[in-house]
């Protein structure tokens, strides 16, 4: 069973830092951490596979 709780804490952390950066109208650096936290949910997935 694939474990969901790390990468959904990743994932809404940097929503969070996300949304901070949008409030300082700081986009392209939302968009990098938002990519980041893709990547690293994703990877996180699918070493439990």
């Amino acid at each position: 069973m694939t474990e969901y709780q790390k990468p959904y804490y990743l994932l809404f952390n940097s929503i969070t830092d996300a949304l901070e950066a949008l409030g300082r109208l700081d986009i392209p650096a939302a968009v990098r951490v938002l990519e980041d936290a893709q990547i690293q949910a994703e990877e996180i997935i699918l070493e439990q596979e």
